[in-house]
């Protein structure tokens, strides 16, 4: 199968379910945050953030690891899954001591804590969940992970929608995560064992020591990563408290909503670049090259719209409670760029056996974040987090470029860039003239006169059209299907 096909084939089912899953998931964060009130709603992402941190004990690396190994040879499936679930039955022991003695200790108050028991149970099992879903993604088979994400989206929107009607506090709504996760992880286990492989118990000690010694540049990675991305929400907690760290909240799970994109692309690439390493380099470069292209296309309408709709946004989707949220989004909208182009960047490394590279290249971003964590937060609050956030995602694209283009491709940046930027702008200045229209039909328009321009410019080359047909193709067969 060519590059662009095994492109398209690997990427159309994850985007558009996860556009799918987005949608409840959305209104879940909606409803939340303005039936629990800009404080509770501080509380419940401090407990998610906190727990966040402390969950990549709980994976060790092993996940990214299981995808690449087992893309290579599918007949390892069994032995990665037999000897992983044991070692994470151990790891999330761990993990659970950590964060019960950790939030003890740092004071926080009685409901605070009970929020954070339920989230970490979450976690506990989406520890598992992964697992399972890391199986998936090495056959290839995204769509049975997408349909997981679906489950739980919906899920979490149903349980939100309970809690309002029987008037839950901020402890039922974190109840709500550990019962959605419960569910999840048992349909997963399902479609492993109905579709792929029944998970044999081992402990083959001469399989652990390599195997956690190969994840462990991962794991690191991971260490790094949440706390570089989400020190500033705890942090911002022991500062400022929990009203701050609900506006900054509510955009920050904006932004995070739009992180599905590259995430979705970039898990379902992986497996294909871990491949091409392997048998195809000239296939590998041009993977990464349309990969970086359409990030590019992608993210720079978004950053554009969100900051000059910033104020409308805020206001329809949390109301006037939020406003001092607005600032924060227009802040961190900057960072989307940034953020799609790292995913692609920090995965193409990953698949070609440089995970030490992104492990050092995290370990600076934490490093830089904390630092500027520590100075920003006391005088600029949480306009100062948003601003580390971006400084610390351009950090982290610029040095996985630089170490990308020594080891499989300089690409030449003014050719990807050049006419997103000047299409963006266009549609910048559509915006600030109609600022007033209706947002929906404003969103629609700018979206058409982006894409529009993109096209006369000739942006698109004649493989970018067969990726779409291919594109187009595959949800026909979805549909007769």
């Amino acid at each position: 199968m060519k590059t662009v096909q095994r492109i398209a084939k690997n990427t159309v089912v994850p985007l558009l379910s996860d556009i799918v899953s987005k949608v409840p998931g959305f209104f879940y964060v909606m409803y939340t945050a303005r039936y629990l009130g800009v404080e509770r709603f501080g509380i419940l992402s401090f407990a998610l953030a906190f727990t966040g941190i402390f969950g990549v004990f709980g994976d060790l690396g092993l996940q990214q690891l299981t995808v690449r190994e087992v893309a290579r040879d599918k007949s390892l499936a069994r032995k990665y899954l037999g000897n992983i679930a044991v070692m994470k039955i151990f790891l999330v022991v761990i993990t659970f001591g950590l964060i019960a003695l950790t939030i003890n200790l740092l004071g926080y108050p009685e409901q605070t804590i009970k929020v954070v028991y339920f989230v970490a149970l979450s976690v506990i099992f989406g520890a598992f969940t992964e697992m399972f879903y890391s199986i998936f993604r090495a056959f290839e088979r995204m769509e049975y992970q997408s349909i997981g994400q679906i489950l739980h989206s919906v899920l979490m929107l149903l349980g939100a929608l309970f809690a309002i009607s029987h008037g839950f506090d901020v402890v039922g709504f974190a109840s709500i995560y550990f019962l959605v996760s419960a569910v999840v992880l048992v349909y997963a286990f399902a479609v492993c064992v109905w579709k792929f492989v029944l998970p044999k118990i081992e402990m083959d000690w001469e399989f652990w020591k390599p195997t956690i010694k190969a994840a462990l540049p991962f794991f690191l990675a991971g260490v790094f990563s949440v706390i570089a991305f989400k020190i500033n929400i705890v942090m911002l907690s022991m500062m400022k408290g929990d009203v701050i760290v609900g506006w900054y909240s509510a955009a920050y799970r904006l932004i995070v909503f739009l992180v599905f994109i590259p995430s979705a692309f970039s898990g379902s690439i992986y497996p294909i670049l871990s491949k091409y390493y392997i048998s195809s380099q000239e296939s590998l470069k041009l993977a990464y090259q349309k990969s970086f292209k359409y990030m590019c296309v992608l993210s720079f309408p978004i950053t554009i719209g969100t900051i000059f709709l910033a104020d409308s946004i805020i206001l329809i989707i949390y109301k006037s409670g939020y406003v001092h949220s607005i600032i924060a989004l227009q802040v961190l909208a900057c960072v989307v760029p940034f953020t799609f182009l790292t995913h692609i960047l920090a995965g193409t490394l990953n698949s070609i056996n440089r995970q030490d590279l992104t492990m050092k290249i995290l370990l600076l971003c934490m490093i830089s974040n904390v630092t500027m964590n520590l100075i920003l937060i006391p005088r600029y609050s949480y306009v100062g987090a948003a601003i580390a956030t971006v400084i610390t995602d351009l950090i982290q694209c610029v040095l996985c470029f630089h170490f990308l283009s020594k080891f499989v491709y300089k690409i030449q940046i003014h050719k990807f860039i050049a006419k997103p930027a000047i299409t963006s702008a266009i549609m910048g200045l559509f915006i600030l003239s109609f600022v007033k229209m209706n947002l929906f039909l404003l969103v629609c328009i700018s979206t058409l006169i982006y894409f529009g321009v993109l096209i006369l410019l000739k942006t698109f080359s004649k493989e970018d059209l067969n990726l779409f047909k291919q594109i187009v193709n595959i949800k026909r067969e979805e549909i007769k299907e």
